[in-house]
């Protein structure tokens, strides 16, 4: 696992250097059909990229962008409107019957489908009218790190071509010098903190919320920490109640408009007792994990779940877990 998540810069670089092509030409297409719907499917990690990106294009193009569970398709077969649909399938094996399914099916009815996928001969590569390889190489650790921040790079590209934003475009280029800082950055203070854990908020909002669902997920797969992820407009409604002396929240402020929001939220779970490991840039006073800064705010995030990969590596060795054999889980897994 560690290994495979230092390498995501240099698989960033791939990416950048052999798909900016075709995801150009994915960004020409979407405007040549009006697209005025999103549809992302996907699962587990996948998901939360696919997410990540859907915020973006929503925020950046108002183009209203959900979530599709498969099941709609493949269980319930729902009558959906494909008409100015694009969607969008996020995979890193490309192999789970129940995306190509209803990815194969939203295709037939005349959705506009494309996948980023980490395997070009995979079967969801095949199903949708482009597939964008994501380039990261070959990932063996249960715990997807690389194809996952190839991911979220690939949905950022894509919202930059499609908006033609050309500050974006650059803030990408530079991108893979940023993540190499960023897989350096020393956030050992977190596994001190959490070293005990065996219950963990984290807590993020907007696009950032969708790095907090990854962070939870890895606390859960290779940390054993029941771990749930919080938009910071949420905590009040009902996870407040959980606040008492000790209790561990992990909270994810990059740079943007929702940074302010998630400081006072900070501060104020901290009055209530809670055990707050907060990671801000390094300008933010109260923050003990660095996220380092990239040429464009929608891209901290990114680096963020970077500097966060190598951290929960090193809490599942110190909690006495092998964080390359989580329990009773597998690389691909074959939902229906």
């Amino acid at each position: 696992m560690l290994r495979e998540a230092l390498e995501a810069p240099d698989a960033v670089q791939r990416l950048l250097a052999g798909s900016e092509s075709a995801i150009d030409a994915l960004a020409w297409a979407l405007r040549d059909a009006s697209i005025r719907t999103v549809a992302t499917v996907a699962r587990g990690s996948s998901d939360h990229a696919a997410n990540f990106a859907g915020y973006l294009l929503m925020a950046r193009l108002g183009v209203v962008t959900t979530s599709l569970p498969p099941s709609i398709v493949t269980l319930h077969h729902a009558p959906i409107n494909t008409e100015h649909l694009a969607a969008l399938s996020f995979s890193q094996s490309g192999r789970s019957p129940d995306l190509i399914d209803a990815m194969t099916t939203l295709r037939a009815r005349g959705a506009l489908t494309a996948a980023f996928v980490n395997d070009m001969d995979s079967p969801l590569a095949s199903a949708v009218q482009s597939a964008i390889d994501l380039r990261a190489g070959t990932e063996h650790s249960v715990a997807a790190t690389k194809s996952f921040i190839a991911q979220l790079v690939a949905g950022v590209y894509l919202l930059a071509a499609w908006s033609r934003d050309d500050d974006l475009h650059k803030a990408i280029a530079q991108l893979p010098a940023a993540l190499r800082e960023a897989a350096q950055s020393d956030w050992s203070f977190a596994v001190n903190a959490l070293h005990d854990a065996d219950r963990l908020l984290v807590v993020g909002r907007g696009a950032g919320l969708f790095i907090a669902h990854e962070m939870a997920l890895k606390f859960k797969e290779v940390c054993g920490v029941q771990a749930e992820a919080f938009s910071g407009a949420e905590v009040k409604h009902g996870p407040m109640a959980l606040m008492e002396a000790g209790y561990p929240v992990l909270v994810i402020a990059p740079r943007g408009p929702t940074q302010a929001g998630l400081i006072e939220v900070a501060d104020e779970l901290h009055r209530r007792g809670a055990r707050i490991v907060l990671a801000a840039p390094r300008d933010v006073r109260q923050a003990q994990l660095p996220i380092v800064g990239t040429g464009h705010e929608y891209l901290d995030g990114i680096a963020a779940i970077q500097a966060f990969y190598p951290m929960v590596e090193a809490l599942a060795r110190a909690r006495g877990l092998d964080p390359d054999a989580p329990r009773h889980l597998s690389k691909v897994t074959r939902t229906q």
